[in-house]
């Protein structure tokens, strides 16, 4: 389906019951992010704010739910664009000897052209008005969380082209506010917007950049898609939308924007000018990102819709509204990755607790040895795949949305010491936990049934004492429980004070046999006390650096012993000479935590839900962005 306006989505997500309008006085500086915050952890609607101080409405949370992101693509059902693309494929590679056979595909060549972006003349609705200056202080953009370095744009749509092969690149990518006409442009070292940077540096050029904002929201979700490099975003969303995207030429550069976005904001990039120093923001993983350089927008041309209004979201410790933009990615990709690399997998899920790229659950038609580590290492060298950090990889039949029945196989079908992987390779560059900027390690399960010819698991009989918790407790003044009455997982709670506290502390307990019977001793800071297993998830996952982290105890000869040890735990570079800053969690201050409760009625959002930071607020170490 398509939309002409972000305002027909807005109308359709309206009367299916998922929007709420807040008429109320609202501000764009930490007000909306704490409302939403409250509301998209419990499967709220998305939130047009119609009172912020500025002449635009806000719209947020509009993909946050299952049936708002298949309600934005136009399906029933995400696995029906997954469908689609299996049957084009099958379609486009079926074998046509005869003529009438030939002519048969002819229709599904002129679909294929009608998804195709297209140059329309003269001016679209989204430069219904230009700005006579052009000032980024009209809009309503967001200071998102307490610590961030100042307002961020954070649903744009950059378009860039190479300069050389004039190839566009449609991208997601923050935006902080520095100026009326200024803002940072937060691409990564990975993206291929920073290529084309690289590529405008090295010719001594400066590079045209348009950022559009709005519109249909296929738009939004394409710049957000892990294509394959030169493929062109908007031939994803004319697919998606069934109709091809109309294009129009910028008023002050020659790129191509959407006709029907909200807003467009024109400029350039100059390679050779000194970066600026942006940052920090919280992110998506539930942490900060520290401020680091990139390179500065500056702005030439300001255009809107008369009737504009201003998409944004917030990401944070999840779920938000990104878990679900990331569960379309999920659903839509695994035909492409079935087609293209591993056709052995059947089914693929990112837990909304590995924030995308740390934790995928993988099930596959497993027909001969080895083959689970095959799949590993195609997914790690493939596209996007390259930035996971825990994959785990289980048998088909298995529904991978079950987690108690993914932690029972893991159990029944894993022996950490023998079907483990552990490597290295590129991470994202807002994985806080490796050594290293931007490389780290990972983690791979074979937690498939074994076949005869693999090797024989070497585990010792699980016989659990329960009794032993309480000596854990006195000798050690750690908190000890399982995962659950059949997953031979243990966390333990620590108040980590000292150097190599951890592996001291896990060889003693091998040492005092208070472990027999356990696989996995998960560490955890004393702090996340109490919080539920999909939590210690989120946190474990972001706090590992596997290679580092996980770990055996030797015996007198140097053989790995006993159950393996994962460190969960914030590294510091006092306690674990760890070289760069850690981030803190985010969570909202107590002032707006107060404003909220005293104002919550006057919202219209129904039953009183309270601040999830207060869940959080005791993962905070410092007063800042930064935990140490």
């Amino acid at each position: 389906m398509a939309f002409s306006s972000l305002a027909a989505f807005i109308k359709v997500l309206e009367q299916n019951g998922e929007l709420a309008r807040v008429p109320a006085s609202v501000s764009p500086n930490l007000e909306i992010t704490e409302i939403t915050d409250r509301v998209s952890k419990e499967g709220g609607k998305a939130l047009l704010f119609e009172n912020t101080g500025y002449e635009f409405p806000v719209l947020i949370n509009s993909m946050g739910s299952e049936k708002r992101i298949c309600l934005a693509l136009g399906v029933n059902s995400l696995d029906e664009v997954s469908e689609a693309i299996m049957q084009l494929a099958g379609d486009m590679m079926q074998s046509r000897e005869s003529f009438i056979s030939k002519l048969s595909l002819l229709p599904k060549l002129a679909g294929i052209a009608s998804w195709m972006p297209k140059r329309i003349n003269g001016r679209g609705k989204c430069q219904e008005i230009i700005m006579e200056s052009p000032d980024l202080g009209r809009l309503p953009v967001l200071n998102c969380w307490p610590y961030d370095g100042g307002p961020f744009i954070t649903l744009p749509l950059v378009h860039t082209i190479h300069p050389e092969t004039g190839l566009r690149n449609l991208g997601m990518y923050r935006m902080q506010v520095f100026l009326p006409d200024m803002t940072g442009m937060h691409w990564h070292l990975h993206k291929n917007s920073a290529a084309h940077y690289r590529e405008y540096k090295r010719l001594g050029r400066k590079m045209p950049v348009a950022v559009a904002l709005g519109g249909d929201p296929a738009y939004t979700y394409a710049a957000t898609a892990p294509l394959p490099e030169n493929i062109d975003e908007y031939l994803l969303a004319g697919f998606l939308r069934r109709k091809s995207v109309e294009l129009v030429k910028c008023i002050s550069c020659d790129l191509e924007v959407p006709s029907d976005a909200d807003f467009i904001i024109e400029g350039y990039v100059d390679p050779d000018e000194e970066l600026i120093l942006e940052g920090p923001f919280g992110d998506h993983t539930g942490f900060y990102s520290l401020a680091d350089y990139y390179p500065r927008f500056h702005v030439t041309c300001i255009t809107h819709r008369k009737d504009a209004i201003y998409p944004t979201t917030i990401v944070g410790i999840p779920p938000q509204e990104d878990a679900w933009i990331g569960k379309a990615t999920e659903r839509i990709f695994l035909s492409p990755i079935r087609l293209s690399m591993v056709p052995e997998i059947e089914n693929m899920v990112m837990p909304v607790e590995g924030v995308f790229h740390n934790i995928v659950l993988i099930s596959v038609n497993k027909t001969y040895p080895g083959q689970a580590l095959k799949v590993m290492n195609s997914l790690w060298g493939a596209g996007q795949m390259m930035f996971n950090k825990i994959l785990v990889v289980l048998d088909g039949g298995i529904d991978l949305n079950d987690y108690d029945l993914v932690l029972s196989k893991i159990s029944e079908n894993v022996d950490p010491a023998k079907d483990i992987i552990l490597t290295r390779g590129p991470v994202d560059v807002l994985d806080h936990s490796s050594s290293q900027f931007a490389i780290g390690s990972k983690l791979g399960i074979d937690a498939t049934s074994k076949l005869a010819s693999e090797p024989e698991s070497i585990r010792t009989t699980r016989i659990v004492d329960k009794g032993k918790f309480k000596v854990i407790l006195e000798k050690y003044g750690c908190e000890a429980t399982l995962v659950s009455e059949n997953i031979p997982a243990l966390i333990i709670e620590i108040d980590k004070q000292e150097k190599g506290q951890v592996r001291d502390i896990h060889n003693k307990l091998i040492d005092g046999g208070l472990i027999d019977g356990i696989d996995w001793v998960i560490y955890i800071d004393q702090e996340a006390s109490g919080l539920a297993k999909g939590d210690i998830a989120w946190l474990v996952a972001n706090n590992i650096d596997p290679v580092r982290d996980c770990f055996f105890a030797k015996d007198g000869k140097g053989l790995d012993i006993g159950p393996m040890a994962v460190d969960g735990t914030m590294k510091s570079r006092k306690l674990d000479e760890f070289k760069r800053d850690w981030p803190n969690v985010i969570t909202m201050s107590p002032a707006v935590i107060k404003e909220v409760d005293k104002r919550w009625d006057e919202f219209g959002l129904g039953k009183f839900i309270s601040s999830p930071s207060l869940k959080y607020v005791k993962l905070v170490r410092t007063d800042g962005a930064i935990a140490g």
